[in-house]
C-alpha cells in the first residue's frame, strides 16, 4: 500500500511539473507576439515545436519503455527540461522558445506514456482505473493554473525582458521532482508487450487496426484539437477582444483551467453512477450552447479600464467555465479504451493515444491561430462547434462498439 501511494504520489508530482511547462505554450505565443516580433501563424509554430516531438517520440519509444521501465524513463524526461528551462534563460528569444518546446515535446511523451500504463499497474478494475485517471488529469489542470498565476508574477513592463526568470523557478521544480522520484519505491513491475524489439513495436501497430482503437484516436483527436485552440489562444482573446492587460488576460485564463481541473474531479465521482456516454453528451451539448451564446455575450460585454482582476465584470468570467464541460471528455475516452486493453498493452496504447493527441493539438492550435488572423479575434472561437458536432457522433459510435466489444479485452 505504502509503495503504491509513493508510486501514485510521483505520479502527480511529475504532471504537476509538466502541466506548467507543457501549458505555458500559451503564454509565451503571447509574449512572442508582444516581445519578440511575431505575428500569429508565426507564433502558432511553438505549438508544433511543442506536439510534433510529442507525436513522433511517443509513437517510436511507447512499446519500447516498459524495458526500459517507467522510472527511468520519467528521469530522463525531467532532466531533459530542465536543461530546456534553461536554455530558454539564457537565451530569450524566439529560437530559444522553440528549443524549449521541442525539448518539452520529448520529455512529455515519456512522461506521459510512462503515467498512463504505470496508473494500469496499481488499479485493479475500471472503476479505479476511471478515478485515478480522473484524478491525475484534474492535478494536471490545477498545475497548469499554477502556471497562470506563477508566469505574470514575473512580467514587468519596465523590463519586458525579466520575465524569463520564472525559468529559474521552473528549473528548481523540475530538480525537485527528479530528486523526489529518484528516492521513490518504483518496484512495481511492467509486462513486457512482445518478446523482443521489433515484436513490441508490432503488437502497438496491431492496435491501429482494431475498429474500437481507430474510432477512439478520431474522438480523442477532435477533443484535443478543440481543446488546444481553446487553451492556446484564450490569453490572446482575453488581451485582443476583451482589452485586458497581458498579465491580467494570463491570469484570467487561469479560470479556464480551475474549471477544468474542477471538471475532471467531479466526472471521477459522477462516472461511478451515471453512464459516461451521458455525461460526455451532457458535456458536448454544453459546450455548444456556450460557444454559440454565452461567448457573444462576453464579447460585447464591452470591458474596458481593467487594472485588476476585481474589474473585470462576471460575465467576463463566464466563457473560461466552458472548461467544466470539456473537462471530463478526455480522461474518461481514455480510460474506456485503456481499460478494456491487457495491461501489458497499456505502454503501446497511451503511445497511440499521445501521437494522435498531439496531432490534434497541433491542428486545433494553428486553425484557430489562422482564424484569429484572418477572421478576426471575435469570431474565431465559434468556428470549434464544426469538430464539437463531429466528436458527438464519434462518441456515439464508441458506445456502441464498446457495447458490442465488452468480451473482446479483459481488463486484467
Amino acid at each position: 500500500m505504502n509503495n503504491q501511494f509513493g508510486i501514485k504520489l510521483s505520479l502527480y508530482i511529475n504532471y504537476f511539473v509538466f502541466a506548467i511547462l507543457l501549458n505555458s505554450v500559451g503564454i509565451v505565443i503571447l509574449q512572442a507576439q508582444n516581445l519578440y516580433g511575431v505575428d500569429e501563424v508565426q507564433a502558432s509554430i511553438l505549438e508544433l515545436c511543442k506536439d510534433l516531438p510529442i507525436a513522433l517520440v511517443s509513437f517510436l519509444v511507447a512499446s519500447f519503455l516498459p524495458r526500459m521501465g517507467y522510472k527511468k524513463a520519467m528521469l530522463i524526461a525531467l532532466a531533459i527540461v530542465t536543461l530546456g528551462c534553461a536554455v530558454m534563460y539564457f537565451g530569450n528569444d524566439f529560437n530559444s522558445s522553440k528549443i524549449l518546446f521541442v525539448m518539452v515535446g520529448v520529455a512529455f511523451a515519456l512522461i506521459k506514456v510512462s503515467v498512463y500504463a504505470t496508473i494500469g499497474l496499481v488499479t485493479n478494475n475500471e472503476a479505479e482505473h476511471n478515478s485515478l485517471m480522473s484524478s491525475i488529469e484534474g492535478v494536471f489542470m490545477f498545475g497548469i493554473t499554477f502556471g497562470y498565476f506563477l508566469f505574470p508574477m514575473f512580467l514587468d513592463e519596465a523590463n519586458p525582458g525579466a520575465w524569463v526568470n520564472v525559468y529559474l523557478v521552473l528549473i528548481v521544480l523540475c530538480l525537485a521532482s527528479f530528486i523526489f522520484l529518484f528516492f521513490a519505491k518504483f518496484d512495481t513491475a511492467a509486462e513486457i508487450p512482445g518478446t523482443n524489439l521489433a515484436d513490441d513495436f508490432y503488437q502497438m501497430a496491431r492496435l491501429m487496426i482494431n475498429l474500437l482503437v481507430i474510432v477512439f484516436v478520431i474522438t480523442a483527436f477532435l477533443f484535443v484539437m478543440v481543446e488546444q485552440g481553446i487553451m492556446t489562444w484564450l490569453p490572446t482573446f482575453n488581451q485582443r477582444v476583451l482589452e485586458i492587460p497581458p498579465n491580467l488576460a494570463i491570469m484570467m485564463t487561469s479560470v479556464l483551467f480551475i474549471s477544468l481541473g474542477v471538471g475532471r474531479l467531479l466526472a471521477g465521482i459522477l462516472v461511478k453512477k451515471i453512464h459516461w456516454f451521458w455525461i460526455l453528451t451532457f458535456c458536448i451539448i454544453m459546450t455548444i450552447l456556450m460557444l454559440l451564446f454565452v461567448l457573444p455575450e462576453a464579447i460585447s460585454s464591452k470591458i474596458s479600464g481593467v487594472t485588476s482582476l476585481r474589474d473585470i465584470p462576471l460575465l467576463g468570467y463566464a466563457f473560461p467555465l466552458v472548461g467544466l464541460f470539456l473537462a471530463p471528455i478526455y480522461p474518461l475516452i481514455n480510460s474506456v479504451v485503456l481499460s478494456a486493453l491487457p495491461k501489458k498493452l497499456h505502454g503501446p496504447m497511451a503511445g497511440l493515444i499521445i501521437f494522435f493527441s498531439a496531432l490534434g493539438g497541433t491542428l486545433g492550435s494553428r486553425a484557430v491561430g489562422y482564424l484569429f488572423k484572418n477572421v478576426g479575434a471575435e469570431s474565431a472561437f465559434t468556428y470549434v462547434v464544426i469538430p464539437m458536432i463531429f466528436m458527438f457522433f464519434a462518441l456515439l459510435s464508441l458506445k456502441i462498439l464498446t457495447e458490442r466489444n465488452k468480451n473482446a479485452f479483459e481488463y486484467e
